[in-house]
């Protein structure tokens, strides 16, 4: 094969290959969904250091996605659900009590709203239904608000001041990973793990600030998390735009 013939070849390798792209990005920016799922919402700070999956309380998600591209899709939520932790299930060395959580012997329980907008990067185009993957990964990151109410006590007499209760408005980071899979051409299932970096410490009242002895109850430079991890199921909806030669001259749909 000669030189010309190889260039011919990969010329039109590559505008086929991009006829295709740029299909399926038109389909995908006319593409929307609205979904709901269930799911487990969870804390990690002072009374939770690790991730703990015995502290997963129910929490239910409500969402709208819409794709602006093949690989990018833009996301507004609304999530709900009850946070809880216990020193008690916290152990330190070789399973032995930790030394901290059995002085503090605290437990908080409260429930959690958040808004939140999200960017989700998809590594496949499952809404492409001459494809055959109808499936795909995809990260997020994004920026949330949300109101914690939550009540924290302790089983210590010597530490009165950690008995609070009250409401907090706050911001987060929230970032992750899921899979959707395209179930038909309107109905998905999605799969979704994520972390919120909180801006605040005091999630559960516990912030290592000096008032009495709640500084040798917490860690003032370690802030709270919150986790969300669940099951969905969205409707996608298709916006089909009517071409322009036909929107110029009506008279060519006749």
């Amino acid at each position: 094969m000669t030189k010309e013939n190889i260039f011919k070849t990969l010329l039109v390798c590559s505008v086929q290959a991009g006829s295709v792209f740029f299909a399926q990005s038109a389909l995908a920016q006319y593409t929307s969904e609205i979904g709901v799922g269930l799911g487990g919402l969870n804390y990690k700070g002072e009374l939770s250091p690790g991730y703990q999956f015995k502290n997963n309380r129910p929490a239910l998600t409500a969402f709208y996605r819409k794709d602006i591209s093949a690989p990018i899709t833009l996301r507004g939520g609304f999530t709900a659900g009850l946070l809880r932790a216990a020193d008690s299930n916290v152990n330190g060395v070789n399973g032995q009590p930790a030394p901290l959580n059995s002085y503090r012997q605290a437990n908080m329980k409260g429930s959690l709203y958040e808004a939140s907008a999200i960017v989700e990067y998809n590594f496949f185009n499952y809404h492409y239904r001459k494809a055959k993957v109808h499936f795909t990964p995809y990260v997020f990151i994004g920026l949330a608000g949300f109101l914690a109410n939550t009540t924290t006590a302790t089983d210590n007499a010597a530490l009165p001041s950690l008995n609070q209760s009250g409401s907090m408005l706050g911001l987060a980071v929230p970032a992750g990973f899921g899979f959707k899979y395209a179930l038909s051409t309107h109905w998905n299932l999605g799969l979704e793990a994520g972390a919120r970096k909180a801006f605040t410490d005091k999630l559960d009242h516990i912030d290592g600030q000096t008032r009495g002895q709640m500084d040798l109850a917490g860690n003032r430079h370690d802030q709270d998390w919150y986790f969300y991890n669940g099951i969905s199921i969205s409707y996608t909806f298709y916006k089909i735009n009517c071409p322009p030669q036909y929107k110029d001259n009506p008279k060519l749909l006749r």
